[in-house]
């Protein structure tokens, strides 16, 4: 096991990890005690009661986040050639065609979200054993199938983000950098949150929400009231 700095040990020391502590407490806690040089960033970490083995328990949805995460995202564009300029002008890093189908079979994927609008998903059909493994096959639930190009581009490259739950049962997003100002990152928090609970699936019937954490850059994480 890596051995820990004098710093992460007395970090450690001030926080109970079984203690729940409001929004405002554990934001307030995890940035003053960031002890590193650099600008930690922050997940929020969500034990779920869903299970990702029953379709009607599956979690994958999108949040606008009203102050974004900070993070730089490669958008690509499966559109037909009349819409090819309107995704270039909304700042697509990438825009396809039918070029798509030999870049993804040559394992050519240099984006990190790819959109499409729904006449072209039957094409994109042929590659999707190869997107699906990734989380890149646009999906109507994920806000990446879509016919309004400009918005879904805007929105994916300024604030929105996607969550889905993992094979752990868990759901975990990057919601913001430590600079950010305490009301900035509860409104974040609240924001995906309420998306979350709203994304609750038809196969659950009783909670959700079972744990919640937020987890800095540097371990120790600060637990939050679910």
């Amino acid at each position: 096991m890596a051995k820990r700095g004098k710093q992460w040990k007395a970090w450690k020391a001030k926080v109970d990890i079984t203690t729940k502590h409001s929004v405002e407490d554990a934001v307030r806690l995890v940035k003053e005690l960031s002890y590193s040089k650099f600008v930690w960033s922050c997940e929020l970490h969500v034990k779920t009661s869903a299970n990702p083995k029953y379709n009607d328990q599956i979690i994958r949805w999108t949040v606008v986040l009203p102050h974004g995460t900070w993070k730089t995202v490669r958008v690509a564009a499966f559109v037909a050639d009349d819409k090819r300029e309107e995704a270039k002008a909304a700042w697509a890093d990438i825009v396809w065609n039918v070029e798509i189908i030999e870049a993804v079979n040559q394992g050519t994927m240099d984006f990190d979200v790819l959109i499409a609008t729904p006449d072209m998903m039957r094409d994109l059909a042929q590659v999707a054993k190869a997107l699906w493994p990734k989380w890149l096959m646009p999906s109507p639930k994920a806000g990446t199938v879509s016919p309004n190009i400009t918005q879904t581009i805007s929105e994916i490259k300024k604030w929105r983000v996607e969550f889905k739950l993992d094979k752990t049962w868990n759901v975990h997003v990057l919601i913001w950098k430590l600079d950010f100002e305490d009301q900035q990152l509860q409104e974040n928090y609240r924001a995906l949150m309420q998306a979350l609970n709203e994304a609750k699936p038809s196969g659950i019937k009783g909670k959700l929400v079972e744990k919640i954490v937020l987890a800095p850059t540097m371990w120790p994480w600060v637990q939050v009231v679910s």
